[in-house]
């Protein structure tokens, strides 16, 4: 027979596990993809297919990006972007960090929201910079969360050395222009461990 004096701290123990946790993120569950503008009018979008991630005890958060995974739906183009443009051969990977207050988050019920504003420092091709997000937290169980952009973050290539590769994509597809500024929209997926 359990004793309640016992089974009340196991119990209590089991609910804050999660506030205790570092959150990771679900690769297969999570999405970034941006959205490339050509000859101004066309927009496509592209995504990348392998993500990692974690938010640590502290709210420090991390996202890498493994820059060859980019996936576009046609092979000779993602193949020019990963070499001509990311430079996978020197930079394997981009990188989003940020600082969380984790105590809104964690205190949320199951289903609900909350709007967040927050500096966020994306490092692409060894260059960093620094931009405002607008992201909205979904607590969706005791064990997950879910970040998602609620509006994009606009990055522009000049800001990290990509109007050559672009240039170099621009004359290989034979296109009058390609839109150097690139929204990117994120729903990203945590689970406690």
């Amino acid at each position: 027979m359990f004793k309640l004096p016992r089974l009340l701290p196991a119990l209590l123990l089991a609910f804050c596990l999660p506030v205790q946790a570092n959150w990771h993120l679900d690769g297969e569950s999570s999405r970034l993809s941006f959205i490339t503008g050509k000859n101004g009018d066309t927009a496509e979008v592209h995504r990348f297919l392998v993500l990692h991630g974690s938010v640590d005890r502290q709210g420090v958060a991390g996202l890498r990006i493994e820059m060859d995974s980019v996936s576009s739906g046609i092979p000779l183009r993602d193949e020019r972007m990963r070499d001509d443009l990311f430079d996978v051969g020197r930079f394997a990977e981009a990188q989003v960090q940020a600082q969380l207050d984790l105590r809104p988050i964690n205190d949320l019920a199951d289903g609900a929201q909350i709007e967040l504003r927050l500096p966020v420092t994306v490092t692409l091709r060894g260059q960093s910079h620094n931009y405002d997000a607008l992201l909205l937290a979904t607590r969706l169980d005791q064990r997950r969360f879910q970040v998602v952009t609620l509006e994009p973050l606009v990055l522009r290539a000049e800001d990290f050395g990509l109007l050559p590769g672009l240039e170099t994509l621009r004359k290989f597809a034979k296109l009058k222009s390609i839109n150097p500024s690139v929204p990117v929209n994120a729903v990203l997926i945590f689970n406690a461990r």
